[in-house]
């Protein structure tokens, strides 16, 4: 159990670290003010959560790594992170879609683990599902202004969900590390989460008059490690670059 736990943590850590990265990228060139402190602050929400579920899976492993050893050191086939979460920034209506589908789906697997049979990922959820919250809440409104707004910002929005929808599906995939820790009582079986997030992605795009892409094709790999899209490399440059240019460097 240990194993799939460590992994589950790793899951839900890893997420939450590529994510507030890319969500950081725009800190300082957000188009307008407003949003640029408003993304900031999702991010260090993000990166926080990270914090809590990264040391726990550093103390469930048990090899002496910390939260930073294992954000910093790691190589890109070693994150269990969603394709979708890795994906890049794009325009600011690609970036406000994918914090959307993410947000929606982010929510309702906190909310479920809030239950968890281990207290201690019970608190960290209870903790980050306030904050989740207030993510899903700003993302799912500006997806509906924007995509009620102008004809070229629908245009921007639709392009968007097109682009990043094939992307949703990993995010209720269920493999035997999930079902052990299903099983056990620790996570909810993603699969068991599609119906809600369906039900309330549809009404905002009804709201932002958007329609996502027919079919059921989605992309998958990442949260097992097998598969990354190219992007996560360039990512991980980027985000580990001083701790790998100056190995144990301490502030």
């Amino acid at each position: 159990m240990s194993h799939a736990l460590f992994e589950t943590l790793l899951r839900l850590g890893d997420n939450t670290l590529i994510l507030g990265h890319r969500v950081g990228e725009w800190c300082g060139i957000a188009p307008v003010l407003e949003e640029d402190i408003a993304l900031a602050n999702m991010a260090l929400d993000l990166i926080g959560q990270t914090q809590m579920w990264l040391a726990l899976a550093a103390e469930i492993e048990g090899k002496g790594r910390s939260a930073d050893d294992l954000a910093m050191l790691r190589d890109a086939w070693d994150f269990r992170n969603v394709l979708l979460v890795e994906q890049p920034n794009g325009d600011f209506g690609q970036t406000l879609m994918r914090q959307f589908l993410f947000d929606q789906f982010h929510l309702l697997q906190l909310q479920a683990l809030t239950d968890s049979s281990d207290q201690r990922i019970a608190a960290i959820a209870a903790k980050a599902v306030k904050e989740v919250t207030y993510h899903l809440e700003r993302s799912s409104d500006t997806v509906i202004a924007l995509g009620d707004g102008t004809s070229e910002s629908n245009s921007r929005m639709q392009t968007a969900l097109n682009k990043l929808w094939p992307y949703a599906g990993e995010m209720f995939v269920t493999d035997p590390i999930d079902l052990e820790s299903v099983e056990a009582g620790i996570i909810p079986d993603p699969s068991t989460l599609r119906d809600a997030y369906m039900d309330a992605a549809e009404k905002v795009f009804k709201l932002a008059h958007l329609a996502p892409p027919e079919g059921n094709f989605a992309h998958s790999g990442g949260k097992t490690g097998f598969r990354h899209s190219e992007h996560l490399g360039h990512l991980l440059t980027q985000m580990q670059w001083m701790q790998r240019a100056y190995p144990g460097a301490q502030w």
